[in-house]
């Protein structure tokens, strides 16, 4: 008998062991939730400070609600196809992200999709309906309202290039937005029109052949602020005082002070990196099972000129 109780105590403290070894390890986080997160590296200021806004709004979530977090950075689309590949692998429970090229990002985000993760693309869409929900700029907006200023500006007459970014839904948003303004100004002709890679200093080379190549240009549409910077840098290298003005789009610090003191680039259309917070907020809201309040998330193109520069400009912006 005394050995049967003794038997009975011992497989009573095995269980017990057991219970409080499971409860453990889920309070250590083992079934916690996460997200992946996947970038492109920061080539320029406005994706330096998405980078930073994601993974702030990431540390947020995960110290108020407890989600954890995987961020990962690709500087070319092979890269970032098997960044998210792996997050697949690794079994988040939600992936944002942010394509580097729209056709070439379009079948990993399908694979989401079929492993039946939930995915929140920001900035550039894919060519799919892989996304659960999608927060982007108001890219065409941007190319509207540049097409009106440049006719309003140029008086519906002028010879005008536009730099455009690399292949990916935003350029072809944006550039389309500003061929549809221009349409209804005959008088102003496109005489080039190239890609700048959203990058500063392909911006500054592209530029630099334009203007060897195009005599007379009177103001420049570019879809980025950091190209808009490179364009100038050209401008003032090459000695061209034909040129009236040249406008961007994001909200770049430098760009604000060219408008507020009157330089070159005398407009700029709000293209904010922080649409990220909300895409990691989306992400984590979809993790936990709810449903998304809507599937297109869409931020205005707030026009920037000197009258209103001040109510955006911030000195201590890191973009």
């Amino acid at each position: 008998m005394k050995k049967l109780l003794v038997l009975c105590l011992a497989l009573a403290t095995v269980i017990s062991l057991a219970a409080c070894s499971e409860e453990g390890n889920s309070e250590s986080g083992e079934d916690s939730l996460t997200i992946g997160i996947s970038l492109p590296s920061a080539t320029h200021g406005w994706m330096g400070a998405l980078i930073d806004n994601a993974e702030n709004q990431a540390k947020e979530i995960k110290d108020s609600e407890g989600i954890d977090y995987v961020m990962t950075n690709a500087a070319d689309p092979n890269k970032q196809a098997n960044d998210v590949d792996d997050l697949i692998s690794q079994g988040v429970d939600v992936i944002v992200m942010l394509p580097i090229e729209s056709a070439a990002l379009s079948p990993v985000g399908q694979k989401v999709k079929d492993a039946g993760i939930p995915l929140v693309i920001v900035d550039r869409e894919l060519e799919n309906d892989a996304a659960t929900v999608v927060v982007k700029g108001d890219n065409e907006g941007i190319g509207v309202n540049a097409g009106k200023y440049f006719i309003e500006q140029l008086d519906g007459e002028g010879k005008v290039v536009e730099i455009t970014g690399p292949p990916s839904s935003v350029t072809e948003q944006r550039g389309a937005g500003f061929q549809e303004a221009m349409e209804g100004a005959e008088g102003i002709e496109v005489v080039a029109s190239q890609s700048g890679e959203f990058s500063t200093e392909t911006s500054l080379e592209v530029m630099s052949n334009i203007l060897q190549a195009q005599p007379e240009i009177d103001a420049v549409f570019t879809q980025d602020d950091g190209m808009a910077l490179g364009v100038v840098q050209a401008i003032k290298e090459a000695g061209r005082e034909d040129i009236q003005f040249v406008t961007g789009a994001g909200g770049a610090k430098g760009v604000f002070e060219s408008i507020r003191d009157d330089g070159l680039i005398s407009a700029t259309f709000l293209y904010s990196p922080t649409m990220v917070r909300d895409g990691v907020k989306i992400a984590a809201d979809l993790a936990q099972g709810e449903d998304p309040e809507e599937s297109m998330v869409v931020k205005e193109a707030t026009k920037v000129v000197k009258d209103n520069v001040e109510e955006y400009y911030n000195p201590d912006s890191k973009f």
